[in-house]
C-alpha cells in the first residue's frame, strides 16, 4: 500500500479548511437579519426586466448612443429616470455633468448618490459606473451596442435599484455610493476623465451637507463594461463565468472577497482574476475602460466584464445574443461583493 505523502496531507488540510470557512460563512450569512430583505431586493431584477431595459438602450430610439446625438440624450434621460426611481439623490442640480469632448461635441455624465449613514457620520465614497455611449449610426447602419455597453449601464441602474430598495427597508451603509453613467468612452474615455477633473477641482459636493468630495474620500471605483455575454468563457464548457480585474489594487484582506461571496451566496460561478491567463492582456485590458483615470491616480479600482466577443462593435450586437440568466447572476454577485466592500 502506498503511503500518503506530505503533499497529499497538505492538500487535504487546505481543502478541509476551505470547506470549514465556507460552512461557517454560510451559517453566519443565514443568520443575518437582512438575508430575506436581500432576496426581496434582488427579486426586482428579473431577466424579463433586464431584457426590456437593455433592448431600450439598444433600440433605434437611442440610435446607437453616439456622444452628442439625440439618441445619446434619450439614453441619458432614461438613466436619469432610473436613478430617480431608485431613490438616488441629485448631485449636480440637473443629474448631469456636461463637458466638452471636442469643438463639435459635448458629452454628459449622469450622476446620482445613495446616501450612507446619517446617525454614524460617514465620509467615504464608492463610485459604481459604466459608460452608456456607443458608436452610433454609420453609413446608415445602426450599431445597437446591447452588450457593449447597454449591459454595463443596465447593471449599474439595477445595482442602484437593489441598494435603493435595501435602503428603503432600513439598511444603512458606512459609505455613500455614487452611481455614474459615463459618456464619451468612445472618445478616449473623456467622461470618466471629466468626472475625475470635477473631483480634483473640488467641484463635486455631497448634496445633503454641501461638503466637498475630495479625492482622498474616494475609497473604490467599480466599473462594469460588457457583462451580458457567455460567448467568451474562461475555460471550455462553462458559461457561468465572470472576469474581475484589479484585485491587486485592493487591501490584502479584500482580494479574495469575490470568491468568498461566490461560495457563500451560492452562485458557484467560475471567477477569473486575470484576462484569460495572460499577464500582458490583463495589464492592457485593466486600463482600457473608465476605471483608467482612477488607476492612473492610484485609487483602488476594479473592472467587471464577461469579455470581448465577435459581436463587439457589430450591427448584430443585440439583446437576443446575450445570456440573460447568467447576466442577472453576475449583477447579483457584484451586488453582494459591493455590499461587503462598503
Amino acid at each position: 500500500m502506498l503511503k500518503p505523502t506530505k503533499n497529499i496531507f497538505f492538500s487535504l488540510k487546505v481543502a478541509l479548511t476551505a470547506i470549514l470557512i465556507a460552512l461557517s460563512s454560510a451559517a453566519a450569512y443565514a443568520s443575518d437579519i437582512w438575508s430575506s430583505e436581500r432576496e426581496k431586493a434582488k427579486s426586482i431584477i428579473t431577466t424579463e426586466k433586464l431584457a426590456r431595459e437593455v433592448s431600450f438602450l439598444a433600440d433605434s430610439i437611442c440610435q446607437g448612443r453616439a456622444t452628442g446625438t439625440k439618441g445619446a440624450a434619450e439614453a441619458a434621460m432614461w438613466v436619469r429616470r432610473k436613478f430617480q426611481d431608485a431613490g438616488l439623490v441629485d448631485m449636480t442640480g440637473t443629474w448631469t455633468q456636461g463637458f466638452r469632448v471636442n469643438p463639435g461635441h459635448n458629452g454628459r455624465n449622469v450622476i446620482g448618490m445613495l446616501p450612507g449613514s446619517r446617525s454614524i457620520p460617514c465620509d467615504r465614497y464608492i463610485i459604481v459606473g459604466a459608460h452608456y455611449d456607443h458608436i452610433g449610426t454609420l453609413d446608415g447602419k445602426m450599431y445597437p451596442g446591447a452588450d457593449s455597453n447597454a449591459s454595463g449601464v443596465t447593471a449599474v441602474t439595477s445595482l442602484a435599484e437593489i441598494f435603493g430598495a435595501m435602503r428603503q427597508m432600513g439598511k444603512i451603509y458606512d459609505s455613500h455610493i455614487i452611481f455614474v453613467a459615463f459618456d464619451a468612452n468612445e472618445y478616449n474615455m473623456k467622461g470618466s476623465e471629466a468626472l475625475w477633473e470635477m473631483i480634483e477641482g473640488g467641484q463635486l459636493h455631497n448634496p445633503l451637507n454641501g461638503q466637498v468630495i475630495t479625492k482622498d474620500k474616494i475609497t473604490l471605483m467599480v466599473n462594469i463594461d460588457q457583462l451580458g455575454s457567455s460567448l467568451a468563457p474562461v475555460s471550455d464548457g462553462r458559461k457561468d463565468y465572470m472576469i474581475m480585474l484589479g484585485t491587486h489594487s485592493l487591501s490584502r484582506d479584500k482580494r479574495d472577497l469575490l470568491h468568498r461571496c461566490n461560495i457563500r451566496d451560492g452562485f458557484g460561478m467560475e471567477i477569473a482574476l486575470d484576462y484569460y491567463g495572460s499577464k500582458n492582456f490583463t495589464d492592457i485590458f485593466y486600463t482600457l475602460s473608465d476605471q483608467k483615470i482612477f488607476v492612473d491616480n492610484r485609487k483602488p479600482a476594479v473592472l467587471f466584464t464577461s469579455g470581448i466577443t465577435m459581436n463587439n462593435n457589430k450591427t448584430w450586437d443585440r439583446t437576443e445574443n446575450m445570456d440573460l440568466e447568467i447576466y442577472r447572476e453576475r449583477i447579483c454577485l457584484i451586488y453582494h461583493w459591493i455590499e461587503e466592500m462598503l
